[in-house]
């Protein structure tokens, strides 16, 4: 589907607060309410808009600690990837899973507690995966940029 300029202008404050209302939208864009609920609807149709989400402070609930961890498996045989994919999908700790080409197979994105609960998450639970080579942490010193938004 092509976007025109109006679609990318609601996309874009949607992705700012989309707890916006309709007749908020619409004073923005120049248009009725109406068209603005048709094109919300639209574009949640086609799947352009996936979902809506409610962004956490992970400060207030203690999982400001974040971690990049570059993982590497074994080898890169099918059963290796399905059985360490299928394992990570079930660990809360990881928000973020990314298969990478490069020097590493995977990233991860963790976010727990602290260094001590880290440490407790990568003992007990992530090299309890089979088929982890290696595993290569990097920690978060300050955020710089952090932004769920695609812009426009």
């Amino acid at each position: 589907m092509a976007l025109d300029s109006t679609d990318k202008k609601l996309i874009n404050l949607l992705q700012e607060d989309s707890k916006q209302t309709t007749k908020q939208l619409s004073l923005q864009l120049n248009l009725s309410i109406t068209a603005v609920y048709e094109r919300i609807k639209k574009l949640e149709n086609q799947n352009i808009i996936e979902k809506y989400v409610a962004i956490i402070n992970k400060n207030k609930i203690d999982k400001s600690f974040l971690v990049l961890c570059h993982l590497k498996l074994i080898q890169h045989s099918k059963e290796y990837v399905t059985t360490f994919e299928r394992e990570i999908l079930k660990l809360e700790e990881v928000s973020e899973c990314f298969h990478v080409s490069g020097d590493y197979d995977y990233i991860l994105k963790i976010y727990v507690k602290d260094m001590e609960t880290y440490r407790n998450f990568m003992v007990t639970k992530l090299t309890a995966i089979k088929y982890i080579g290696s595993t290569h942490s990097i920690f978060a010193i300050e955020q710089v940029k952090n932004t769920t938004a695609i812009n426009l």
